[in-house]
């Protein structure tokens, strides 16, 4: 189909639903202060939205296949929509907040998965990095317009205000998709079919580029996640580097303006890999990311416009090579086995994604009570740095799992 009108409305959908994901986020803080938290408990909610999303793409990354990636972002927009309305409602303490931050995550993961597949499916080679590369972009967007909201509500105290907006637009999220993909065949899969021609998940076992690939997606994932987690609050709390009046504000828009220039990552990211080959660009930006983790800790007492810079910079690398871990995975595996290559990528990545911001918490937690205290966060952030070390090895392994495959296929 190309890149018409659907997908522009998928793209829109994309960043109405991408709000809820960082809502808490943005207004962490006085949602700690609200319930009473500990910074490992104030993380431990954050990994709990992971852990919900965890499952979640492991179970709409495998139906996809069999259903229809349509037919699974569809009906899981809805359930996205109202479990956002319930947290926004709802969450009174750790406990509610961790069940229904959870349950949130839970149904948001089939605007992810889904939306790459029907992508894959509906784009022309040529432009699928591209297409994945806005696709993803576009969350980037929703990210960056909920910190923007909380940044206007959260000085005054109206934190919920701000959960209940992204809730709301998690629902018109919805009703978009079913706007954009109303013309869209919804491929479905045979199971028998994919047992025989893919040979199951064996397959992927077998396949090292997939392997090397996911490994680099997991690495990517930990720091990531940590790094969306902590940012707007490392920017937003008395110790930060954002002294003076207006500290939330101010952090919140920093980090709100590094998820909108991010957007712009994404689409860079799969532009690129179109034209310089995929594990270039991994490369690239995670070697860059890798250095922003070891570095933004020591910024505590750095003027402001260096804090910014840097945690622009951060965001825009970090992000810019996840459409290529998609649409790389997808071109090393059998189209049959899409949504299931997804799906195991997604146990390893967002596994490790939903640890990340608890152990931030607890490295804090346990920092700020000791004689490390002024080095808090930078232990802090270096364990996102540490986690996400081995990336380029597993870039370095699946480019040349690449090439020996392209030398079979192509021999001199």
């Amino acid at each position: 189909m190309g890149l018409g009108w659907w997908f522009f409305w998928l793209c829109m959908s994309r960043v109405a639903n991408a709000l809820i994901f960082s809502a808490y986020a943005g207004v962490m803080s006085l949602c700690a202060a609200a319930w009473h938290l500990s910074s490992a408990e104030a993380g431990a909610v954050q990994s709990a939205w992971h852990v919900g999303y965890l499952v979640s793409l492991v179970l709409v990354g495998i139906l996809a296949d069999r259903i229809g990636a349509k037919a699974i972002y569809l009906r899981t927009g809805v359930a996205a929509g109202l479990s956002a309305v319930a947290f926004a409602w709802f969450a009174n303490g750790f406990v509610s907040a961790v069940a229904l931050y959870g349950l949130a995550g839970l149904f948001a993961g089939g605007s992810y998965t889904p939306g790459l597949k029907v992508i894959f499916e509906q784009v022309p080679a040529r432009q699928r990095g591209l297409a994945m590369g806005l696709f993803l972009g576009a969350a980037s967007i929703g990210y960056g317009l909920a910190l923007l909201v909380g940044s206007a509500l959260a000085p005054a105290g109206h934190w919920r205000a701000a959960l209940e907006f992204s809730a709301v637009s998690a629902c018109v999220g919805a009703l978009l998709g079913y706007v954009a993909l109303r013309k869209v065949p919804n491929v479905r899969h045979d199971s028998s079919a994919v047992a025989s021609k893919a040979g199951g998940w064996s397959s992927l076992r077998g396949n090292k580029a997939a392997v090397a690939c996911t490994l680099a997606y997991t690495c990517h994932c930990w720091e990531l996640f940590g790094m969306w987690a902590w940012l707007p609050t490392f920017l937003s709390t008395a110790d930060s580097p954002l002294h003076g009046s207006g500290i939330v504000a101010k952090g919140l828009v920093i980090a709100a303006s590094a998820h909108l220039i991010a957007s712009a990552g994404n689409v860079l990211g799969g532009g690129l890999s179109d034209r310089l080959g995929r594990a270039r660009v991994m490369m690239l930006m995670t070697c860059v990311s890798l250095t922003c983790s070891f570095t933004i800790g020591w910024l505590t007492a750095a003027p402001l416009w260096l804090v910014a810079a840097v945690a622009i910079a951060y965001n825009f690398f970090a992000i810019s090579d996840s459409s290529v871990y998609s649409i790389a995975l997808a071109e090393v595996v059998a189209p049959a086995m899409i949504g299931t290559a997804y799906s195991l990528r997604s146990v390893l990545g967002f596994g490790v994604g939903a640890v990340s911001p608890w152990l931030f918490g607890a490295i804090l937690d346990a920092s700020r009570a000791g004689p490390l205290r002024d080095s808090a966060w930078i232990l802090a952030w270096s364990s996102l740095g540490v986690g996400a070390v081995l990336g380029p090895f597993m870039v370095a392994w699946f480019a040349r799992e690449q090439r020996l495959a392209s030398e079979r296929l192509y021999p001199r």
